[in-house]
């Protein structure tokens, strides 16, 4: 768990980090990604490699139908697990596609 000690706390007082900036944390961006990838695929992939905290593939309104933009973002409960991720994944060809992963600690 991350931790931030805000100068105005008291002396030895400790503020917990917000939940949504330690689940962003060990974020992964994942691109070219094939047109038939939905989050539970991603999730499937990744859970290999750790706990999956969420998986979310992105869409666009293109006309009157959601197509798939090609990329995504899982989030993993560690950063070992998201660095394991990380070296496991990157350069990996699925379904013809060679995935692009990145991965920068905040």
């Amino acid at each position: 768990m991350l931790l931030i000690v805000h100068k105005a706390a008291l002396r030895g007082a400790r503020v917990e980090t917000p939940s949504h900036q330690s689940k962003s944390a060990f974020r992964i961006y994942v691109g070219n990604l094939p047109s038939q990838v939905d989050d539970s695929w991603l999730e499937e992939l990744f859970s290999k490699h750790g706990k999956v905290v969420d998986a979310r593939v992105v869409y666009e309104r293109r006309g009157g139908t959601w197509s798939l933009r090609g990329f995504g973002f899982v989030t993993m409960a560690t950063e070992e697990e998201t660095c394991d991720a990380v070296y496991a994944l990157n350069k990996q060809i699925l379904e013809g596609r060679a995935l692009e992963i990145h991965f920068e600690p905040l």
